[in-house]
């Protein structure tokens, strides 16, 4: 249940806290009031849509908190996220909306991404607009409600798992199916691309070896030019002792003294050491001098082999290993196309079993959803009689289709809006009232299947009126005692039938627009109802209407007391 909503910055609400209470909480006030706000932020902190254009002009930033109690453990999103009420089965939910457009969304102060946000929010809280009924009208959403009724997750399941095994067949099947002068082309071209890899000998690792070689070629000249110059130094020649030569006369000057001291003995050791690595480091320049084998040709030749590496991977990928990847796709893909006729026969005879297996899940899937529709048809009816629509028939009707994702069966609802009519589509009939009746009959049925436990009505009486209005008035007093009803409406009958009014009201106060949320007493319930029913012009005879319609429906609530 929904025990508390605050709200900060959120359109023209400066701030509020709205204090609901178990069973049918009611919201009036003027056209214009702020009463949509009110939802929009209930909607903003169960993840729902929510722009920087609903911050207060002015603000930073904007808040809103809701705060539930009696909260079931096993909620599917609270288990999906490692959520869980604290440990008087409270939960808070609370959603920060800044100007940059960010989100901050926490659930009992834990942080949640907003689509976590909008998958608890669902499970806890669903808000039911003026706007549904014309959803009745798409009839393409009249199979989920069926489903939705019916409970049909497992048989549906079943189906749809047959139907992917079908369409993935099929997918395969159109790959291989092509005419001959098509498939003779697209043999002509793989084999082209294939030969011409294949000719390529590539290797692995070929480009970074290829760059390293050819940049050696291009400087050959400072290569060999760097290599003798300090191989004279190490080495030295016939004139002039190099390096090697001269640490070994050093090495030798000291060798009669090493004795002396320990410092000498140090001094002739490191020489040596020297004199050996250096030795070691002139042999491996010489022979790095004496094996470069520098020619014009092969230096043509690297530059041919990169140019012929360049061109194919303008045409094949990034890099060799790229090109190796997709020469072994294209081999695959010929040899598919060669043995297409020996795979299709095999497909097909595999089409032929799961074209069945996908009728026997579609028969079963469409005997579940009738016998829920014979029971949703029986509970609808039940409910509009209790909307005052006796005369209305409701009834689910079935055509075949071709097998598709969601089974092959049309659902379409129809009715009869009169006695001696003919069953037609509910699109062809239903006035604006009837369809808002209609919803609140399906969606009370639904709600019966749903551990959420608080439903928002937002101006569902569109259309109502009169005896009607009554009758919806009712209807939602009825609900109210399974589960938490808040009910925004223009009409006196609901506004009286509530067990705790809300009055939104708008103001001014140093030059900007203010709107607050306010609980009713009797006295002030009376002359809302009188400005609701009469206008500006609330007179005595209004106030004592409102009274007694007061009165009435308190006395209604105490019948469903006894049931």
């Amino acid at each position: 249940m929904l025990e508390l909503l605050h709200i900060e910055n959120i359109a023209v609400i400066e701030e509020a806290d709205i204090q609901f209470r178990p069973g049918f909480n009611a919201l009036t006030g003027e056209t214009g009031a702020g009463k949509s706000i009110v939802i929009d932020a209930m909607g903003a902190v169960l993840g729902g849509r929510a722009s920087r254009d609903l911050i207060r002009t002015g603000a930073a930033k904007a808040f809103v908190s809701a705060e539930f109690s009696a909260v079931p453990a096993d909620l599917p999103g609270l288990l999906e996220n490692g959520l869980a009420p604290d440990e008087d089965g409270n939960l808070l939910l609370q959603r920060e909306i800044s100007g940059d457009g960010k989100n901050v969304c926490r659930a009992n102060g834990r942080p949640l991404t907003v689509a976590q946000l909008r998958q608890l929010g669902g499970d806890l809280l669903n808000i039911h607009g003026q706007h549904d009924g014309a959803q009745l009208l798409d009839e393409e959403r009249h199979g989920a409600y069926l489903d939705r009724f019916g409970q049909t997750e497992e048989s549906l399941a079943a189906y749809r798992s047959a139907y992917g095994v079908l369409s993935d067949l099929r997918d395969q099947i159109k790959a291989l199916q092509m005419d001959e002068a098509e498939k003779a082309r697209r043999v002509d071209s793989l084999r082209f691309q294939i030969n011409e890899l294949e000719r390529a000998e590539l290797r692995p690792g070929e480009e970074e070896e290829l760059e390293a070689r050819r940049n050696l070629l291009r400087n050959g000249e400072k290569y060999l030019s760097a290599l003798s110059g300090a191989d004279y130094c190490l080495s030295g020649d016939d004139e002039s002792a190099g390096a090697v030569s001269r640490l070994g006369d050093a090495e030798e000057a000291l060798s009669g003294v090493r004795n002396l001291g320990g410092e000498l003995e140090e001094a002739y050791r490191r020489l040596g050491e020297l004199r050996s690595e250096a030795y070691d480091l002139a042999e491996t320049i010489r022979d790095l001098r004496e094996g470069f084998d520098f020619s014009p040709e092969e230096l043509d030749a690297a530059e041919s082999r990169a140019d012929q590496l360049y061109r194919l991977k303008k045409k094949y990928g990034a890099t060799v290993e790229e090109m190796l990847d997709y020469l072994d796709q294209r081999r695959a893909e010929l040899d598919a196309i060669e043995t297409a006729d020996d795979t299709l026969i095999l497909l097909e005879k595999k089409l032929g079993k799961a074209e069945s297996a996908v009728q026997a899940a579609g028969k079963a899937l469409t005997e579940v959803r009738k016998r829920a529709a014979e029971a949703l048809e029986a509970r609808i009816q039940k409910e509009l009689r209790d909307l005052d629509m006796n005369r209305v028939r409701f009834a689910i009707d079935f055509a075949e289709k071709e097998p598709g994702p969601d089974g092959c069966d049309v659902v379409r609802f129809l009715m009869s809006a009169n006695a001696g009519e003919d069953l037609k589509p509910i699109a062809k009939i239903a006035s604006g009232g009837e369809l808002a009746r209609i919803m609140l009959a399906l969606k009370n049925v639904l709600a019966e299947q749903e551990a959420i436990g608080t439903l928002v009505f937002d101006e569902v009486d569109t259309g109502v009126s009169g005896r009607a209005a009554q009758k919806v008035a009712e209807k939602l007093a009825q609900v109210s005692r399974r589960k938490q009803v808040l009910c925004v409406t223009h009409l006196p009958q609901l506004a009286a039938m509530a067990d705790t009014h809300f009055s939104v009201e708008k103001g001014e106060a140093k030059g900007r627009t203010y709107t607050r949320v306010v609980q009713l007493d009797r006295e002030r319930r009376k002359a809302e109802l009188a400005r609701i029913t009469g206008g500006a012009q609330v007179t005595e005879a209004l106030l004592e209407s409102a009274g007694e319609l007061l009165d009435a429906a308190e006395a209604y609530r105490e019948t469903l007391k006894e049931i």
